[in-house]
C-alpha cells in the first residue's frame, strides 16, 4: 500500500474528534451565547454623584406639550421639484451680461451677501459715502453698489455702476472678493433656494396647442439668466446643443432631442422610417412690461409636438426655479 494512503484513516479520525470539541472543548462556538443572552439590568448611578456633571444626550423640553399652538392652520408648502439645473455645478459668483449691461450673481440670499458687500466697500472701494440698506444701495468712490434678489430664488444680483453704466474694474474686484468668501463650487440645490415667493413664481401654461412659460421678470434679466445656464447645460451634440444666442431679439437657437427619442436607442436605428434626430428650434422671450413669456418655435420640419415643446420648456424654465 502507498505510504501516503496510510494517513487517511488517521486524518479522518482526528477530524471527527475535533468536531466533537466545538461546543465544550477547546474551540468554543459562541453563536448560541448571543441567542441565549438575557438583557442586563439598567445602569444606575450612585446617589452621591454630582448632578451638574450629567445631562440628557437628547433632552425633551419640559413645556413641549403645553407650547402655544397657532390659532390658524400653518401653510405647509411642498418641496420644490428637482429640475435639470439642480445637477449643474458652477462657481459661487458668476457673471451675467446682455448688450452693454453686466452684473454679478451670487449663489446666496441678499441677507447673507449684504455684510460682505459692506466690507468690500470699506476695504476695497474707498469707503462708504452713503448707505441705504432698505434699497440695497451703497455709494462709494468706485461707484454705486446695488444689491437685489436674483431671477433664480436663493441667489442675489450685485451691480457696480456709475451714472447708470457698469464699472468693469469694480465688478472684477468685487467678483474676486466675493468668491474668496465661499468654499468654491456650489451645487444649485441649496436650502436657500427653497424659499420661493409664490407671487414671483415661474408658471408653465397651456391653452390647446399653445404652450408657454410666464416669467415674472423683464426679458433682459431673464434672457441673461437663461443664456448662462444654456451654455452650461446645452453642451451635448446630437442630444441638446446651443447654436446661437441673440440678445437683440431675446432668442436662442438650439438643437434638441426629446426624451422619448433618446430612450429608443438601438431600436430606433433598426427602423429606417424612424427619425429620432435632434430638432432645431428657437426659444423666444416676449417682453410684457416688467414680465416676459417664453415660447418654442420650430425652425425646421417636422416641428416638435406639443408634448415635446412642453418638455423643452420645463427643462429651460427649471433654470429659474
Amino acid at each position: 500500500m502507498n505510504a501516503a494512503l496510510k494517513w487517511i484513516p488517521l486524518a479522518l479520525a482526528g477530524a471527527l474528534a475535533l468536531a466533537g470539541c466545538a461546543r465544550d472543548g477547546f474551540y468554543d462556538d459562541r453563536n448560541l451565547d448571543y441567542v441565549e443572552s438575557a438583557p442586563a439590568p439598567p445602569l444606575t448611578l450612585p446617589e452621591t454623584r454630582d448632578q451638574s456633571r450629567y445631562q440628557s444626550a437628547l433632552p425633551i423640553p419640559a413645556d413641549g406639550d403645553s407650547a402655544a399652538r397657532p390659532e390658524e392652520p400653518v401653510e405647509a408648502r411642498a418641496p420644490r421639484p428637482l429640475t435639470a439645473a439642480r445637477g449643474l455645478k458652477e462657481n459661487y459668483v458668476t457673471t451675467r451680461k446682455i448688450r452693454d449691461r453686466r452684473w454679478l450673481v451670487v449663489a446666496d440670499d441678499a441677507a447673507s451677501v449684504w455684510p460682505r458687500l459692506e466690507r468690500f466697500a470699506r476695504t476695497r472701494a474707498g469707503g462708504i459715502e452713503r448707505s441705504r440698506p432698505s434699497r440695497g444701495v451703497l455709494e462709494t468712490r468706485e461707484g454705486t453698489l446695488r444689491l437685489d434678489s436674483a431671477v433664480r430664488p436663493g441667489a442675489s444680483e450685485v451691480h457696480c455702476e456709475r451714472a447708470g453704466q457698469p464699472r468693469a474694474a469694480c465688478l472684477e474686484r468685487l467678483e474676486r472678493y466675493l468668491a474668496s468668501q465661499s468654499g468654491g463650487e456650489d451645487t444649485l440645490s441649496s436650502l436657500n433656494a427653497q424659499r420661493v415667493d409664490e407671487q414671483r413664481a415661474v408658471q408653465l401654461r397651456r391653452s390647446g396647442d399653445d404652450v408657454s412659460v410666464r416669467i415674472p421678470y423683464s426679458a433682459d434679466r431673464t434672457w441673461a439668466e437663461i443664456a448662462h445656464y444654456l451654455a452650461l447645460d446645452f453642451d451635448q451634440p446630437g442630444e441638446r446643443e446651443l447654436l446661437e444666442s441673440d440678445a437683440a431679439s431675446h432668442s436662442f437657437t438650439v438643437n434638441y432631442q426629446t426624451l422619448d427619442n433618446r430612450r429608443r436607442g438601438v431600436l430606433a436605428q433598426l427602423n429606417p422610417f424612424a427619425d429620432d434626430s435632434a430638432r432645431k428650434v428657437r426659444l423666444t422671450l416676449e417682453e410684457q412690461g416688467d414680465q416676459s413669456r417664453l415660447r418654442v418655435q420650430g425652425v425646421e420640419e417636422p416641428t416638435l409636438s406639443v408634448d415635446a415643446r412642453r418638455e423643452l420648456l420645463e427643462r429651460v424654465s427649471g433654470y429659474l426655479r
